[in-house]
């Protein structure tokens, strides 16, 4: 079962809002107080989800989500009472998986926060694809540097200071992008402009 942080300033509010999660499953809940530091309260608390509890999201909540979305993400979701388009469009900017906006959705908190959940999985997946996809293009442009330099100073053909690069990183047990980083880096102590 997911560990769930709940953050509301209410008490009355939170301590209703921990029944109905008690209800639907969610054994494992921290009440944390919408004064506390989000991002220090989920470093020490490591929650699978947060649940956030209030009017309305203000600036510093918001840049608080933020921190958290960037350097831990988790799922967000967000009761508000009250709403408009531009701090919804604020809040889900700040990494809020799911925005409701109203009552507590009663039955319905169970798969609010399974949709959150699945939302925030896929939304990770597609930013590691991202990364990864930016990270491959940086190799093969670097490997690409690499082997022009190779090819100009040492006369080789392409597959020939390809294969060398290759090998550099096999002896160096890095991968190949890295490895070219590393002569590219070299070369440019040595002096040489590319």
């Amino acid at each position: 079962m997911h560990k769930l942080m709940l953050v509301d300033h209410d008490p009355d509010r939170s301590a209703s809002l921990e029944v109905a999660l008690l209800a639907a499953g969610y054994a494992h809940i921290i009440r944390v107080g919408q004064g506390e530091n989000l991002l220090a309260a989920v470093r020490t608390h490591q929650p699978d989800i947060i649940l956030i509890d209030m009017q309305s999201p203000d600036r510093d909540t918001l840049e608080s989500l933020r921190n958290v979305s960037r350097e831990m993400p988790k799922p967000i979701v967000f009761f508000a009472e009250q709403s408009d388009l531009e701090t919804t469009r604020a809040a889900i900017s700040a990494g809020v998986s799911a925005y409701i906006v109203d009552d507590l959705p009663g039955k319905r908190l169970k798969s609010v926060l399974e949709v959150a959940i699945a939302r925030f999985q896929e939304h990770q997946k597609l930013k590691d694809e991202l990364e990864d996809y930016k990270s491959r293009l940086q190799d093969r442009k670097d490997v690409d540097k690499a082997k022009g330099i190779l090819m100009q100073h040492r006369n080789l053909t392409e597959e020939e200071a390809y294969q060398l690069l290759r090998k550099m990183a096999m002896d160096r047990n890095m991968k190949i992008g890295e490895a070219a980083r590393n002569f590219v880096a070299a070369m440019a102590l040595l002096g040489g402009k590319f």
